[in-house]
């Protein structure tokens, strides 16, 4: 019997533009917070009706960027492969993610702390390969460690735009077999590598890419993505996919959208399936 996803979000009480640790971010473009929270509210509304189970990690001032829970942890079964944020200012969300994945339960994994890795966000499974994104965030000899913990296949992509910095801006499987990308995040290697990997690749325009509309959120066949990107919606409907636009821009402003807000705790879709009779 397929399980209820569990989707773990972080409401943004505390969320705001206090650094500058990427190119989006900037101090003198400031969140309006009534309209975020109003944002986050509907980004929840929508996938709590696609079936979704949401849980709730506490916001903490002074740490702005804990609601993009996705950077959080790799989620494997019952383990929780615990972020390196490569910047101070994010550093200190992980001890507060370890206590919550303690009190739920899980099994906490982390890697070397040499090796930068910021979970979820720089690591997506589409079938039953990891697709991990490395250079700008993540070490892609941090990914080839975590393939040894998890005993999984791991292809490492180099992203070469700083705008694409962690691989979910720019990629997301939809199912096992297809997954929406914007090429130019990728060096060429990494491009051949999706191709020969995934039997069907969505490409995103480049307008579309900057709206975010690689950073969705797969509830089974439901896809949920910031505003402004209808030629994508249009094309995964012709896929077979449901498809659901919410306004996100006040997240965009810090370089995230809905993926970016969300961490799937049973698992991104493929890491739950080795698991489903455990």
């Amino acid at each position: 019997m397929p399980t209820v996803p569990r989707i773990l979000m972080c409401p943004p009480d505390h969320y705001g533009i206090d650094y500058e640790i990427n190119p989006w971010m900037s101090r003198a473009r400031q969140v309006e917070h009534a309209i975020a929270m109003k944002q986050w509210q509907s980004l929840r509304a929508h996938l709590e009706q696609a079936g979704a189970q949401i849980e709730i990690l506490a916001p903490v001032e002074g740490l702005p960027d804990l609601v993009f829970t996705a950077n959080a942890a790799l989620i494997y079964g019952r383990r929780a492969v615990l972020a390196n944020f490569q910047h101070s200012e994010r550093q200190q969300e992980t001890p507060h993610d370890r206590v919550w994945f303690e009190q739920q339960g899980y099994e906490i994994v982390t890697l070397p702390e040499e090796f930068p890795f910021e979970g979820a966000g720089d690591a997506l499974f589409c079938g039953d390969t990891l697709f991990a994104g490395y250079r700008i965030r993540s070490h892609a000899r941090g990914h080839q460690a975590l393939g040894e913990l998890l005993g999984v296949r791991v292809l490492p992509l180099e992203l070469v735009n700083t705008y694409f910095y962690h691989i979910d801006t720019c990629f997301c499987p939809v199912d096992q077999e297809t997954a929406i990308y914007f090429p130019p995040a990728f060096d060429q290697y990494a491009r051949d590598a999706l191709a020969a990997s995934i039997p069907r690749l969505i490409e995103v325009h480049a307008d579309e890419a900057r709206s975010f509309a690689c950073n969705a959120v797969v509830v089974g066949q439901t896809v949920v993505t910031n505003t402004g990107c209808p030629m994508l919606h249009e094309e995964l409907r012709k896929q077979g996919f449901a498809t659901v636009e919410t306004p996100l821009a006040e997240f965009v402003k810090a370089g995230g959208s809905a993926k970016c807000l969300t961490l799937r705790l049973d698992g991104e879709e493929a890491a739950s399936w080795k698991y489903a009779s455990t």
